[in-house]
């Protein structure tokens, strides 16, 4: 054991994350981010592998299956597609020759139809800013446009991400805090919405938070649930880089930096790219699949209608080629590898301890990666009560670099249940902190966001949201780590390494574990924060929960 987690444990005292055991979570990641499971994308002979050893490894702990008709997995069916890597756009900008922009370079195209081939001819390009429309916030940067046979190009991030003080926007929606009007999903589904056949996000590094490498990770390939791929969905979404949207802007005489400043103010609206079309042609591969969730359970003695749940993603990007035509593995060890380990851990010390007087769901979520695909469809189709589901608890991405001295809330302010882990960590000797990063969205970007929407009080745990102060090297360790970690973000090198210390990651799952006993033995119902978007949401069915 002293040989796995280093140096850094030898004086840790390992009361900090018992019953966690580092050595047992450092093994299944290994194991699941191991070459015979293939990166773990849905629908392959990986992803069958995957839901095989997760059901004996939840059979092994002596759980009992909570999936659907009395088995281990709920079935979600999904649409999985593909563009071919030599696919190509045309802009054409007046009688000028077009300007070719190829895939997975100055631009990256995927789709949601289920068809074999998408065609798109002479569309107009329509720059809309941010793309939001936020009543709440007194913020539309549509005006009443009309999209219907057009393409929409849009900002990432927030409309006042960038805002500064005495601007109308600044921290209207939360400052640096991305919220979910600044992620992509959004853009597409409001583009849908409008009418557009297309959309295309400007990729900029900062506000996206991530480089155009992890853009153009899936390789033109998307997956979505069977009904998103309704006629009303855009025939093309996608990204267009950086440097090639200016190159495209300047030649339609305009300048993309004094539109994007212009977008910042209530007052903008969008301007169409003067005498500028897109014309496209690709073959789409479009397979229709079953992937699985998989659920297991402890019943409540006393209260088995009531639910807690533990979940992490057990999918990665599987199998691929690299930019030269190499042959890789996107093995996702730490993301999310990682928190199925811990979500294992903390079913054992639930399976060992008092038998809980609620209801206690664990659950391993297919197509995080593709869009929250199966927690979102879990969501859709619960099957425990939504109502009464008293905590979610999500675990996506988790440190290596040993114990520290702090940890991250995600999404700080929302609910009691950020208070009840703050309480807990302190325990363990460290000081809770607001995510370091919070442009980078993390609150939007996990399997938790489904529940959240449907009123449930979440708490992820996140380890991306800032730098760890480790005991050993403090926060200079922390940001190596998480520094190195990030440049790994969606590719080949996210793979399972044997000089880890996972100590750290077992004093998280710890942490989490402490907090859904309490409320396991306990009626009471964590709650949503005055303010908090998703607060109305659970108050209307609040009359479906015992009074405390």
């Amino acid at each position: 054991m002293l040989g796995l987690l280093g140096s850094s444990a030898l004086a840790a005292d390992p009361l900090v994350y018992a019953p966690m055991d580092p050595v047992r979570m450092s093994e299944v990641i290994k194991t699941l981010a191991s070459d015979p499971f293939e990166g773990r994308a849905p629908g392959t002979i990986g992803a069958i592998k995957t839901v095989n050893y997760l059901v004996a490894q939840f059979q092994a702990i002596g759980l009992q299956p909570a999936g659907e008709n009395g088995g281990w997995t709920q079935e979600v069916p999904m649409v999985h597609t593909k563009i071919a890597p030599e696919s190509v756009v045309q802009f054409r900008v007046g009688q000028s020759e077009p300007v070719i922009y190829r895939q997975l370079q100055e631009i990256y195209l995927t789709t949601n139809m289920p068809s074999s081939q998408i065609k798109i001819t002479d569309a107009p390009l329509v720059f809309v800013g941010y793309g939001v429309d936020a009543p709440a916030r007194d913020w539309d940067d549509f005006k009443g446009v009309d999209l219907k046979g057009k393409i929409a190009v849009i900002l990432i991030n927030d409309p006042d991400f960038r805002a500064k003080p005495g601007e109308a926007v600044f921290d209207r929606f939360g400052g640096r805090t991305m919220t979910y009007y600044g992620r992509w999903t959004y853009k597409f589904e409001e583009a849908a919405r409008r009418g557009a056949i297309g959309a295309l996000v400007v990729h900029d590094t900062e506000a996206a938070s991530y480089p155009w490498s992890t853009v153009t990770a899936p390789g033109g390939e998307n997956f979505a649930l069977e009904k998103q791929g309704a006629p009303d969905s855009l025939l093309l979404q996608g990204w267009i880089e950086g440097k090639a949207a200016h190159e495209l802007f300047a030649r339609a005489g305009l300048d993309l930096d004094a539109l994007s400043e212009a977008a910042r103010r209530p007052d903008f609206r969008p301007v169409t790219l003067p005498s500028t079309s897109l014309t496209t042609s690709f073959d789409v591969a479009t397979t229709h699949l079953q992937s699985r969730n998989v659920l297991a359970k402890l019943p409540g003695t006393t209260h088995p209608d009531e639910t807690i749940m533990y979940g992490a993603h057990w999918d990665a990007f599987g199998k691929g080629k690299g930019p030269h035509g190499e042959a890789m593995i996107r093995r996702g060890a730490i993301d999310d590898a990682s928190g199925v380990a811990a979500v294992f851990e903390i079913a054992r010390a639930f399976k060992e301890g008092p038998a809980p007087e609620r209801t206690i769901v664990f659950a391993a979520w297919t197509a995080e990666e593709r869009g929250l695909l199966g927690s979102t469809y879990y969501v859709e189709h619960p099957l425990v009560s939504l109502e009464k589901t008293v905590a979610n608890f999500t675990i996506d991405v988790l440190q290596m670099g040993g114990l520290s001295h702090n940890a991250f809330i995600v999404g700080a302010g929302q609910n009691s249940l950020q208070d009840d882990f703050s309480t807990i960590a302190s325990s363990q000797g460290r000081v809770t902190q607001n995510e370091v990063l919070p442009e980078r969205g993390a609150f939007y970007r996990a399997d938790h966001l489904p529940f959240a929407r449907a009123g449930v009080p979440v708490l992820p745990i996140m380890d991306l949201a800032g730098y760890p102060d480790l005991l050993k090297g403090g926060v200079p360790a922390g940001r190596k780590w998480l520094e190195g970690y990030m440049a790994c973000y969606h590719q080949p090198c996210d793979a399972w390494n044997a000089s880890w210390d996972l100590s750290g990651a077992a004093e998280d799952a710890a942490a989490l574990y402490e907090v859904g006993r309490s409320l396991a033995f306990s009626r009471m119902w964590p709650s949503w924060k005055q303010g908090s978007e998703f607060k109305a949401v659970r108050d209307r069915t609040e009359a479906q929960r015992p009074a405390l």
